[in-house]
């Protein structure tokens, strides 16, 4: 059974000391019992949709998350859970993340189009932040056995070794995932394309939090995403700080999880990356 605590017995850093591996406790339970078990395995009344074709919640999404909230909630309280299902259900849920109080920002299950097709390349993510402020993060891709965490100050692990981004070699082209077509406006369409440049190799991007991996990693250059919902990157832009890399909207200034970036932004394995990135999306953006 996983002990709770009180946070006015301590500081927020206190509480992920004692506690961070029970996050990841709830998270491996949550995925054991509710995701994994549906893999390859959903009936088609286990599947929905939300908006439209492309965005899909599937009961994977739903009972984990619910389980997520709970668990989460206990462990923390006075936290609050922003989780991408709820927000769907009520989009007032979302201000939480500009408020005040620890938040733990979920999404039970990205990539689910991934998921429903029977692709392992799916993830959950976990991030706490508070103020704005992200503070710890968890990746677990449980039909790959991966699991990556980070911890503000403390660095980025995958399943318990360290994560370092590096830089890419100059003499080779940069990988960069971008937004879907699927998801993109025209006018973001028109700024992605400005990285069909020499140098550049841009492609779609799978699961967001599994592409923020390959960035932490080193195996890929960088994102170039065109929305904001704090779910999709939370989790990942704090596993690839920590890892050493770092991210910008196209005015140049940091990405925020409360919102009002300017899109499109680039999370990169370093900063001259970055900047690069910046620079053409910038060119291709129209005004």
């Amino acid at each position: 059974m996983i002990e709770s605590t009180d946070t006015t017995l301590g500081t927020i850093d206190e509480f992920l000391t004692r506690h961070a591996d029970d996050v990841a406790a709830a998270i491996r339970t949550a995925a054991a019992t509710e995701i994994m078990p549906r893999f390859r395995r959903l009936e088609a009344h286990e599947v929905d949709e939300k908006t439209g074709p492309h965005d899909l919640v599937t009961d994977a999404d739903l009972n984990a998350e619910a389980h997520l909230t709970e668990e989460l909630a206990r462990l923390l309280p006075g936290s609050t859970v922003v989780g991408e299902e709820a927000v769907h259900a009520d989009p007032r849920v979302y201000e939480a993340i500009r408020g005040e109080a620890p938040v733990w920002i979920v999404d039970p299950v990205d990539g689910t189009r991934q998921f429903v097709h029977g692709d392992t390349g799916f993830c959950t993510l976990v991030a706490l932040a508070r103020g704005g402020d992200l503070l710890a993060s968890w990746t677990y891709a449980p039909a790959r056995e991966q699991f990556a965490t980070a911890i503000r100050g403390r660095g980025a692990f995958l399943d318990g070794s360290p994560l370092r981004s590096g830089s890419p070699r100059p003499d080779h082209s940069l990988e960069v995932a971008t937004s879907h077509p699927d998801y993109t406006t025209d006018a973001q369409k028109q700024a992605l394309l400005a990285l069909r440049t020499p140098g550049v190799r841009p492609r779609p991007c799978g699961s967001a939090g599994l592409e923020y991996l390959a960035v932490a990693r080193g195996e890929l250059d960088a994102t170039a995403f065109t929305w904001e919902a704090a779910w999709d990157h939370a989790a990942g832009l704090l596993l690839v700080e920590e890892a050493g890399g770092t991210h910008l909207t196209s005015d140049g200034v940091p990405f925020r999880i409360t919102g009002g970036n300017t899109l499109p932004f680039t999370t990169a394995r370093d900063g001259a990356t970055a900047h690069r990135v910046v620079e053409l999306l910038r060119g291709g953006r129209a005004e």
